[in-house]
C-alpha cells in the first residue's frame, strides 16, 4: 500500500495552494464584506482546469481523479473555504452533466462550464424537504415541447448568480422513482430568486432561494432519463461529500499552523504558551484528528475513483469525520489564541464560522450515520 502522492498530484496540489494565496487569501475578507466571488476570478479557475475536474477531456475537463480533486480542494480552502466550497459545487453540477447528460447536452454545455464562463448551481433542498429529499414537491408537468416548472428550492449558493441551474424536481409520482433533474438557464421565463440570504458563514458566496412559476423547461434540457433524478443526485452528492470535507480539512489545517505560530510567539508566565504541557496536548490531538481525517477521505477518494461497491459508505463515513472533527480543530484553534482568535484581524473566526455549515449540508452528519449504518447492516444481511 502507497501513501505517497505521484509528482503529478504533487504539481497540481502545489498549483492549487499557489493559486490560493496569490489570488483568494488577499482578498477574501473583502469579498465576504461584498457578499460575492467576483467572476472574473472564476474564469481564472477555469482556466487552471480547477472548473470541469473530473469531466472527461473530450468535453474539455481535466479527466482528473476525485483524489485529485480532494488536494485541490483542500488546498484551496486554506486561503478560503467559502471560495472551495462554491467551486466544488459548480463541480459537482459539470460532472453530472457529463455523466447522465445527452451528446447534445454535454458538448453546448460542458466547454462553457469547465471554463468557468457558466456558472452552475445545485438545486435539490427545498423549504420543506432537506434531508428527507425524496419528498420534494418541486414539479415539471409536461407542456407540449416544454416543461413547465412550479416551485421553490432553498439554500442555493449561487441564487440570483449562476448562469445555470441543476434543478431536482418531480416528474411522476411520489418517493425517489418519481424524480427527475433539468437544466434551467438563468433568464428563464418564470425563473426568479429570493432575497440574499444573511449567513453566519459562507458570506462570499451569494445563497438564495430559487423559484418558479410556471417556468418554461425546453425538453431537452431533462438530464439523461425521466424518473431517474433522484439516483443522479445522490450519485454526485458521493463525490460533493469528499469535496466539502476536503473544504473543512484544508481550512482546519489553516487553522493548525496558525496555532503553531501564535503559541510560539504568546508568552504567558515568562515563557511561550506552547511549553506548557496542556497546550501541547491540545496541538497533539489537533494534530492526529487532522491526520486520521486525511486518512479516511483520501481512502474514500480512491474507492469512489475505483468504483468500489462501498465507495458511498466510505464517501459519507468521511464526510462525518472529517467535517466533525476538523470542526473542533478550528473551534480548538480560536480557543488557543484566546480573545484574539475573537477578532478579525486573525482569520481564525472566519474558518471556524465558514466550516461550521459543512456538519449540515450534503447531508447533514446525522444522514450520515443512517447512510453508513444502513450500509454496515446491509453487509451483514
Amino acid at each position: 500500500m502507497n501513501f505517497e502522492l505521484t509528482e503529478e498530484q504533487l504539481a497540481i496540489q502545489e498549483m492549487a495552494l499557489n493559486f490560493g494565496e496569490a489570488e483568494i487569501a488577499p482578498h477574501a475578507a473583502r469579498w465576504e464584506e461584498e457578499g460575492t466571488i467576483p467572476k472574473e476570478l472564476l474564469r481564472q479557475v477555469g482556466e487552471l482546469g480547477f472548473a470541469g475536474i473530473y469531466v472527461s477531456e473530450e468535453h474539455g475537463g481535466s479527466g482528473l481523479s476525485r483524489l485529485d480533486a480532494a488536494l485541490i480542494f483542500e488546498a484551496l480552502s486554506r486561503a478560503c473555504p467559502s471560495v472551495a466550497a462554491f467551486i466544488s459545487i459548480h463541480n459537482m453540477c459539470a460532472w453530472m452533466v457529463d455523466a447522465y447528460g445527452s451528446d447534445e447536452m454535454r458538448s453546448q454545455l460542458l466547454p462553457s462550464m469547465c471554463a468557468y464562463e457558466k456558472i452552475a448551481s445545485y438545486c435539490l433542498s427545498e423549504p420543506g424537504s432537506g434531508s428527507d429529499a425524496a419528498a420534494l414537491r418541486t414539479r415539471a408537468e409536461d407542456a407540449d415541447n416544454s416543461w413547465s416548472l412550479n416551485g421553490t428550492k432553498a439554500f442555493i449558493s449561487g441564487g440570483g448568480y449562476s448562469d445555470l441551474y441543476l434543478v431536482m424536481c418531480r416528474t411522476g409520482g411520489e418517493g425517489p422513482s418519481g424524480i427527475s433533474a433539468m437544466i434551467v438557464e438563468d433568464g428563464s421565463q418564470g425563473l426568479s430568486f429570493g432575497a440574499p440570504e444573511k449567513k453566519m458563514g459562507w458570506r462570499s458566496q451569494p445563497t438564495a432561494q430559487v423559484q418558479f412559476d410556471d417556468c418554461q423547461i425546453p425538453k431537452a434540457n431533462l438530464l439523461g432519463t425521466e424518473g431517474e433524478g433522484f439516483r443522479y443526485a445522490m450519485s454526485g452528492l458521493d463525490g460533493g461529500r469528499l469535496n466539502i470535507s476536503a473544504c473543512s480539512l484544508g481550512a482546519a489545517q489553516k487553522a493548525l499552523e496558525k496555532s503553531i505560530v501564535y503559541t510560539s510567539e504568546r508568552k504567558a508566565f515568562g515563557e511561550p504558551i506552547n511549553k506548557l504541557q496542556a497546550l501541547q496536548f491540545k496541538l497533539a490531538d489537533m494534530e492526529i484528528n487532522l491526520q486520521a481525517s486525511r486518512s479516511l477521505l483520501y481512502k474514500s477518494a480512491w474507492k469512489l475513483d475505483q468504483k468500489a461497491p462501498d465507495a458511498s459508505k466510505f464517501c459519507a463515513m468521511a464526510k462525518r469525520f472529517v467535517t466533525d472533527h476538523c470542526f473542533d480543530v478550528a473551534n480548538d484553534a480560536l480557543q488557543l489564541h484566546g480573545g484574539y482568535g475573537y477578532l478579525e484581524d486573525y482569520g481564525i473566526e472566519k474558518i471556524v464560522r465558514d466550516i461550521r455549515v459543512h456538519q449540515i449540508l450534503e447531508g447533514t452528519n446525522e444522514i450520515m450515520r443512517m447512510v453508513t449504518a444502513r450500509a454496515l447492516i446491509s453487509e451483514y444481511a
